[in-house]
């Protein structure tokens, strides 16, 4: 596979619409392009630090039944608590035409804590890059798989460039009460997530 290829797969992982993207959508109606961007940049550096740990070769150890409970259980929690803050501040006023005030850091730890909390995350990087980063070490030397290691996480920030300007030229056209059922769902869609990892850790406890 060529640099582009790569380029191409961090692109593909990063198009499936799941919590983050979520996230950065609705910051970014509400606050503007650099808090969509930030929640993106925070995913990120979490994406950065589990593929650090997959090149360590601590993917064996997130992956043992033990590892799984704890990643379930901080997932139910964060995703509970992230989400019920999204449907509380949906009753906040909204004014599309002005930019709200909200520190970056705030947007940055939302979108950091959400990836690291979802373990579905965890596993998906380990499965799909850490196979892609076996193939990889297999043909080309180390400095090459650093390469194309890069080359999926330039994929994966484009796509959130992407997202962050679309939401900023769109926001316009769209009013208060369409950001308000937006939060809402955004909110349930969380807490959904969260109650299916609750599930998890209900079943490795007592299945």
């Amino acid at each position: 596979m060529t640099f582009f290829s790569y380029v191409l797969l961090g692109l593909s992982l990063a198009v499936p619409v799941g919590t983050l993207t979520i996230e950065m959508v609705k910051r970014g109606i509400r606050f503007g392009f650099f808090h969509s961007w930030v929640v993106g940049i925070g995913g990120m550096v979490a994406d950065l630090i589990l593929m650090t740990l997959i090149y360590a070769g601590v993917a064996q150890f997130l992956v043992t039944e033990t590892a799984k409970l704890f990643l379930w259980s901080f997932g139910f929690i964060t995703l509970l608590y992230i989400g019920y803050e999204s449907i509380r501040d949906s009753s906040q006023t909204v004014l599309i035409s002005s930019f709200q005030e909200e520190p970056l850091w705030k947007s940055f730890m939302t979108g950091f804590t959400i990836t690291l909390a979802n373990p579905i995350n965890i596993i998906f990087w380990i499965g799909i890059y850490g196979s892609v980063l076996a193939s990889a070490m297999t043909k080309v030397s180390f400095q090459q798989s650093l390469l194309y290691s890069s080359a999926i996480f330039l994929g994966v920030a484009l796509w959130d460039l992407f997202v962050s300007g679309v939401v900023h030229f769109s926001r316009q056209a769209m009013n208060a009460t369409f950001v308000r059922i937006l939060s809402i769902a955004a909110g349930c869609f969380l807490i959904g997530f969260g109650f299916y990892f609750g599930y998890q850790v209900i079943q490795a406890l007592f299945v």
